[in-house]
């Protein structure tokens, strides 16, 4: 049974969520999402978020699942505002902990935060399998952007999260907490062991020199023909090589700091103080 697929791409921080859904039986699942956010004014908004319900609720599915393939640091998640509105259950790839752990210390949130994963209604393990109607989805952890990524399987498709972007701009940073060159290297070849018509759809596109459109839509075959950090013929350790000497010149996501708090709480945000207020930390000079 394949899938019905629809994109949404947020310009303003370059990415693409999507509903994943079985037609047939009306279910879906809601991957990626954005809450939008205005750093200068401290100001969230839901209109990406709510374009996204719009169609959910025009095709008259029922949600499943809203989905995160990990915890990004360069826009912050609907996930929660998606579940009061739609229903579903919040998912992660149960690495979370992983993440938390890290965070946590960084924020010094002390022991009320629980780095457990407890924050989500389920953590996938790799090789689980769940269902979207009558669609099997797979997971298979893929670490080395970030320790909690995992991939999406589809009989036909795979959403691979930030492991790699369009084949003429190459493949995700590991130079965050937990990130590693060589274990992005080694989730990536399991990505192109899959079959090479598999349709691999993308969390970002920045549009590379010389391309005037987005794009998010690729293949395995194309990737191992054509990425320009790892197509067929690239040794892990060249790899590992180009990738940590890029990630020297790149500066830290302009929204790492208030997005990750946000997300490793399945899109909630910190608990409100004395005012009614809810604050995000920014720890000085910690990266």
């Amino acid at each position: 049974m394949q899938a019905d697929i629809r994109a949404f791409f947020d310009e303003e921080t370059f990415t693409v969520s999507y509903v994943i859904a079985d037609p047939a039986a009306g279910r879906a699942a809601i991957l990626d999402s954005v809450l939008d956010y205005n750093p200068a004014a401290g100001r969230t908004s839901t209109r990406s978020a709510d374009s996204i319900v719009a169609h959910v609720r025009e095709r008259g599915f029922a949600v499943d699942w809203i989905l995160e393939t990990h915890v990004h640091a360069d826009h912050l998640t609907a996930a929660s505002y998606l579940k009061e509105k739609l229903g579903g259950r919040l998912a992660i790839g149960a690495k979370v902990a992983t993440v938390q752990q890290t965070f946590a210390k960084l924020y010094n949130l002390g022991p009320d935060f629980k780095v457990d994963g407890s924050q989500f209604d389920r953590l996938f393990a790799d090789g689980e399998t769940f269902g979207i109607g009558g669609i099997e989805v797979r997971i298979m952890a893929t670490p080395g952007h970030t320790p909690a990524c995992v991939t999406y399987v589809l009989a036909e498709a795979a959403f691979v999260g930030d492991t790699m972007f369009m084949p003429d701009y190459g493949s995700a940073r590991c130079d965050f907490p937990g990130g590693d060159a060589r274990t992005l290297y080694r989730s990536i070849q399991r990505i192109f062991a899959l079959p090479p018509a598999t349709r691999l759809y993308l969390l970002h596109d920045y549009k590379a020199p010389g391309r005037d459109r987005y794009a998010w839509e690729t293949s395995v075959a194309e990737q191992r023909a054509k990425n320009i950090h790892l197509h067929d013929g690239i040794g892990e350790n060249d790899f590992v090589k180009l990738r940590t000497e890029r990630d020297r010149t790149l500066t830290m996501p302009k929204l790492i700091l208030p997005a990750v708090q946000v997300n490793m709480r399945a899109g909630s945000m910190p608990p409100p103080e004395s005012n009614g207020t809810s604050y995000l930390k920014i720890p000085l000079n910690a990266f």
